[in-house]
């Protein structure tokens, strides 16, 4: 099958064919649809993140599936399914737990299945997992409670983006968060995550979206999702902006969702007494920001991470895929370009280079 293949840090995906062999028990062999353009791949791409290579990356993805191994129960060949980079165990602590988005066993295992081996090579040379998806390639085997049936209708590319940024954004403001109605809110970055923070908080019922972005594009783009302000930092002070905003005294709630040490301290110095400051983004290797800990203290400041929405996927996806049906969440215009796989090293350029919204490869 034909596959993207990151074998070197900082250099361009390969475009080549390899082998995938058959799923074993409890794994899903899927007929990739749709990938998702998503920036923790580029994170890896460039080296700003630590991944075994060689590697097919790719973890937003979506498909239709061709076979099933032994004991797989919840999904049968010809099944549209969303698919999780977080497949769950179901007997961890985390697991058990209700905080499934958090499997022990799958980080475990990075870089490879449940069973701690994999079923990409090329000949001899065995290749890594992302996420146990790697959606980058024509076909894909998945663990079983990583793979979200949807109906035989629902479009595989609005399914890829709820495999990951979707979730990602609104979870972090419905089920990590937890906003108030009425909550002012400001989100750093508004990229592919950042727009679904602002789909939370609008469905939340704050009553004010503040977006803070250096791309004027992508703020105008924002506001046709709920933000009712724009700061670009290049060209003012956001701390002191979002002061303006907010008479003075800061922002209920400000999600980070960039990743980097910069985003991570705009945010954290957006908030007012007593606010919350959720980190969504991942920030690059060694690029840790630095907090003001008597700051914390003396004002009450919560400070937490949000690890894929905080979602558990099984649940919590479906109920994504119900609000889009609803019209209550917009998946359909955060695609504003789509790609072949032969042209994914091109997708990732227009990413670095500032296009707006999300990408999605829809040819393999």
């Amino acid at each position: 099958m034909k596959a993207a293949v990151l074998y070197e840090a900082r250099k361009p995906l390969v475009i080549e064919e390899i082998q995938l062999d058959p799923p074993k028990s409890g794994e899903v062999h899927i007929k990739i649809g749709a990938a998702g353009i998503c920036r923790s791949d580029l994170h890896i791409i460039k080296g700003h993140a630590a991944h075994r290579l060689p590697a097919v990356l790719g973890h937003e993805g979506s498909g239709t599936v061709l076979e099933v191994g032994r004991d797989v129960i919840r999904v049968k060949p010809g099944d549209k399914v969303i698919l999780s980079f977080v497949p769950f165990c179901g007997h961890c602590d985390n697991c058990l737990g209700g905080r499934a988005n958090l499997c022990d066993t799958h980080e475990d295992t990075a870089g490879t299945l449940f069973d701690g081996t994999t079923r990409l090579h090329k000949g001899d040379t065995r290749i890594a997992h992302m996420g146990k998806v790697s959606c980058f390639a024509e076909e894909a085997v998945v663990p079983e409670t990583g793979c979200i049936p949807v109906s035989p209708d629902f479009p595989l590319p609005q399914a890829a983006l709820i495999g990951c940024c979707v979730p990602t954004g609104i979870g972090a403001v419905m089920f990590n968060a937890k906003i108030n109605p009425g909550s002012t809110v400001v989100v750093v970055g508004v990229g592919g995550v950042g727009l679904n923070v602002v789909q939370g908080a609008r469905l939340l019922s704050a009553s004010r979206i503040i977006a803070i972005d250096p791309n004027e594009n992508a703020l105008e783009f924002a506001t046709k999702f709920g933000v009712t302000n724009t700061i670009n930092p290049t060209k003012q002070d956001p701390v002191q902006a979002v002061k303006e905003i907010t008479g003075g005294s800061g922002a209920d709630y400000a999600f980070e969702a960039f990743g980097s040490s910069e985003t991570v301290q705009t945010a954290y110095n957006s908030v007012r007494k007593g606010g919350t400051v959720i980190v969504v983004g991942l920030t690059p290797l060694g690029d840790d920001p630095t907090i003001d800990a008597n700051k914390m203290t003396r004002q009450e400041i919560t400070l937490r991470g949000s690890y894929y929405g905080s979602v558990r996927p099984a649940l919590d996806m479906p109920t994504m895929v119900n609000h889009y049906k609803a019209k209550k969440i917009d998946i359909d215009n955060l695609i504003t370009r789509t790609y072949k796989l032969d042209d994914i090293n091109s997708a990732y350029q227009d990413m670095e280079n500032g296009q707006i919204g999300r990408g999605v490869i829809t040819q393999f």
